[in-house]
């Protein structure tokens, strides 16, 4: 069995005039991510990878979650290849991991997310938030194998205000 968590960036700020890639955080992206990440431990598998694209607010998000479940920062993976809008392409790097792993919790980007959970997952999720936590199961013992799995859980922002 494999477990993904997809976790989508926090609210970043487009007021800033920089490279999409370096965009910062918003505070009410950075209180967002305490509060989900806060309420996620009875979620989270035991042992796990930490993934995370190599935006700053993909990567800021990461660290947020990472502290918040007591998660060693020095072992979070920091992929380039995370940094996708599109799910063909966020499949492909989650098909590449090693099958010794059976967990993994991914930070990135939509419309990749919201669209990789609908292509895998038993509902339907019209757009998956800033800070959206959801966390899908998979019958098989091989990453690049992966199919039809099963929503286990969702929490948005907006489930816990």
């Amino acid at each position: 069995m494999k477990n993904l968590i997809l976790v989508r960036h926090a609210k970043s700020s487009w007021a800033t005039p920089t490279k999409d890639v370096d965009r910062p955080l918003l505070k009410r992206g950075i209180i967002d991510a305490h509060l989900v990440s806060s309420c996620i431990m009875s979620y989270i598998p035991k042992t796990f990878l930490l993934w995370t694209s190599t935006a700053k607010r993909a990567s800021d998000t990461a660290l947020i979650f990472a502290q918040n479940i007591y998660f060693p920062i020095e072992n979070i993976v920091y992929k380039e290849d995370l940094y996708t809008f599109d799910e063909n392409q966020l499949e492909k790097v989650i098909k590449s991991c090693n099958n010794l792993y059976e967990s993994v919790i991914l930070f990135g980007h939509n419309e990749a997310i919201t669209n990789f959970v609908n292509k895998f997952g038993d509902g339907f999720i019209p757009n998956v938030p800033t800070s959206g936590f959801i966390s899908l199961q998979f019958e098989t013992e091989n990453w690049d194998k992966i199919d039809k799995g099963k929503i286990k859980k969702t929490l948005f922002p907006k489930d816990l205000k």
